[in-house]
C-alpha cells in the first residue's frame, strides 16, 4: 500500500549549504499494519511523512501510496490519505460537527452519504455528546478526537499520524492510541511517527529507527531485540542512536 524506495530529501540552507533531511530511505507498509517511525527530534520523521503526503517533493528516489506516485500523481495520493499531527489546529468558531463536515466536503462528499458518514464517525469516536460544542470550548481530548475524525471522515485506505500524542495527558493519549489501534483492525495502512518507546511497543507491528535522515534498523520490535541481543527496546534505541552519533563525530 505504501512503497518507499531509496528516497532522499535535501534542502538548501544559505548558511550551511545543502542539508540532508532524508538519505536513502526505503520501507513498505501493508494494509492492516501500523509501521512506526521512531527517532529523536530532528531525525527526519516529519520530513518523511510530508513526502508521503505530497507536501514535500523528494530530491531522489520513488515513493508510492495506494499505487500512485507522490511526485507525478499527487492529487490521487492526497485523495487516498488522511494526515494528522500533534499540532493540528481547530477552528474556534466552528462546532465539532461543522468542522468535520467542512473537511468531508473538501474531499467531495455530499448528501445523503455525507450525514450518514459523519454520524458513523462521531458514534465510533464517541463524539456525539459534544458534536455542537465550539472549538473554543473544547477540551484537549475533544480537539484530538475532532482531528482524528477529520482525518478519517473520507475513509481513506492510508493514514499518517505524525506524533499525534504530543503534549497530551496520559488519559487523552491513551484514547488517541486506542482509536488508531481500532483503525488498524479495519484494515487501514498506517504510518505512525513517535519518539516514545511505549507507543511503539503498544501499537507498532513493525518499526524503523531513524536518525539524521537515515534508517538505522527496521523490523518487528521482537526481531530488532533479537538481532541486537537486547531485552529492552529503550536500551536498544539508545544504543543505536549513540553509536550513530559517535560515528558522525568520528567522521572527517
Amino acid at each position: 500500500m505504501i512503497h518507499v524506495e531509496h528516497v532522499s530529501k535535501r534542502f538548501t540552507d544559505f548558511r550551511r549549504g545543502s542539508v540532508v533531511a532524508l538519505e536513502d530511505v526505503s520501507f513498505d507498509v501493508k494494509p492492516g499494519e501500523i509501521f512506526g517511525l521512531l527517532g529523536p527530534n530532528g531525525a527526519g520523521k516529519t520530513t518523511c511523512l510530508r513526502v508521503l503526503s505530497t507536501v514535500l517533493k523528494p530530491t531522489s528516489g520513488v515513493a508510492t501510496v495506494a499505487g500512485y506516485d507522490v511526485l507525478t500523481q499527487a492529487a490521487e495520493v492526497r485523495a487516498r490519505i488522511g494526515f494528522m499531527s500533534g499540532n493540528t489546529g481547530i477552528y474556534d468558531r466552528m462546532t465539532a460537527w461543522e468542522l468535520v463536515e467542512y473537511f468531508a466536503r473538501l474531499y467531495g462528499m455530499e448528501e445523503p452519504r455525507l450525514s450518514q458518514r459523519l454520524d458513523e464517525v462521531f458514534t465510533k469516536l464517541q463524539m456525539q455528546e459534544f458534536r455542537d460544542v465550539l472549538g473554543s470550548k473544547m477540551s484537549t481530548g475533544m480537539k484530538q478526537k475532532v482531528s482524528i475524525a477529520r482525518t478519517i471522515v473520507h475513509n481513506p485506505p492510508v493514514l499518517i499520524f505524525d506524533e499525534p500524542t504530543t503534549g497530551l495527558d496520559v488519559l487523552v493519549a491513551r484514547a488517541v492510541l486506542d482509536a488508531i489501534d481500532l483503525l488498524r483492525g479495519q484494515g487501514k495502512c498506517i504510518v505512525f511517527s513517535t519518539h516514545i518507546m511505549r507507543e511503539v511497543e503498544k501499537l507498532c507491528d513493525r518499526v524503523a529507527i531513524i536518525h539524521k535522515g537515515r534508517i538505522l534498523a527496521a523490523g518487528t520490535p521482537q526481531e530488532l531485540l533479537a538481532r541486537f541481543g537486547k531485552s529492552d527496546f529503550e536500551e536498544l534505541f539508545f544504543d543505536l542512536i549513540s553509536e550513530a552519533e559517535e560515528g558522525l563525530a568520528a567522521a572527517p
